[in-house]
């Protein structure tokens, strides 16, 4: 289905402790029947460490996650530049033509539903040289909430879209609002995907504020930063534009006075080489 090479799931050490915690706790209580009290209340304590684990966008605990670049690369001054929730017929192609003008490349995290109902946006995104990847199949709020079975169909869905639009099959994944549980990494080893959040975010889908947006997004940028963006659930100033179009011209101002070169995520492989 993805073209991709699937390898084999290992669970993270955090993982590891935690069906180590669930074996103990019914060793314990077929022992001693009288210890349930406390063994219920190790599991449950249990749950809400994994549930906070999928609330934290960044967190590696639940198994391998990139927030920065690889340093090969980031030793090479990359910084990428990421943009979720598209393709969206108003605020896209203007984003290509600010990132075209400036001779930009960057990775755009795409609903599946909005490449099915846009495939020429996702041709045009993948002409000019930028990645597209995979950003689930609807974009659910209760992704984090959804069963193996669910949440396989979600992100196989939406690799499907991908390859059905431009042919190549995505490298990477990003959770909805990053937020996930402990069945996702079976499924992203099963289809050979890596799971992607970001260094740094501007909330740009709830803040139309550019001036405030930009602050967030480039205090201590640095080259292995990952940006995150948004062209589709694009907050909008008081003037009514998509901030994203406010914002970007003047992040790649600052990336340039940096002297910071922007790659997609897979151009960082490459960038490190």
């Amino acid at each position: 289905m993805t073209g991709l090479t699937s390898r084999a799931w290992r669970a993270s050490p955090f993982i590891k402790a935690s069906v180590a915690l669930h074996v103990a706790a019914a060793a314990a209580v077929l022992a001693r029947p009288r210890v349930w009290p406390w063994a219920l209340g190790a599991v449950l304590a249990d749950h809400l460490a994994l549930t906070a684990a999928g609330l934290w966008p960044r967190s590696s605990l639940l198994g391998p996650n990139w927030t920065r670049l690889p340093e090969a690369a980031a030793a090479r001054g990359a910084i990428a530049i990421t943009i979720d929730d598209g393709p969206d017929p108003e605020v896209t192609p203007k984003v290509l033509a600010l990132l075209g003008a400036r001779g930009v490349t960057a990775t755009f995290f795409c609903i599946g539903t909005q490449l099915e109902q846009h495939p020429d946006l996702a041709r045009e995104i993948h002409a000019r040289g930028h990645a597209i990847e995979n950003h689930s199949y609807r974009h659910p709020n209760t992704f984090s909430l959804l069963g193996p079975a669910a949440m396989a169909a979600e992100v196989a869905r939406g690799q499907d879209c991908i390859v059905q639009a431009i042919g190549a099959a995505p490298r990477f994944f990003r959770a909805p609002a990053g937020l996930r549980n402990p069945f996702l990494q079976p499924v992203l080893a099963r289809l050979g995907l890596q799971l992607a959040s970001w260094t740094r975010r501007g909330f740009d889908t709830v803040n139309g504020d550019a001036t405030a947006v930009l602050a967030r997004l480039t205090r201590s940028l640095a080259a292995g930063d990952i940006v995150l963006l948004h062209d589709g659930h694009a907050a909008r100033s008081r003037a009514g534009v998509p901030v994203i179009l406010e914002v970007l011209p003047r992040l790649l101002d600052a990336v340039a006075a940096r002297a910071l070169e922007p790659v997609t995520l897979r151009g960082s492989l490459a960038a490190g080489a």
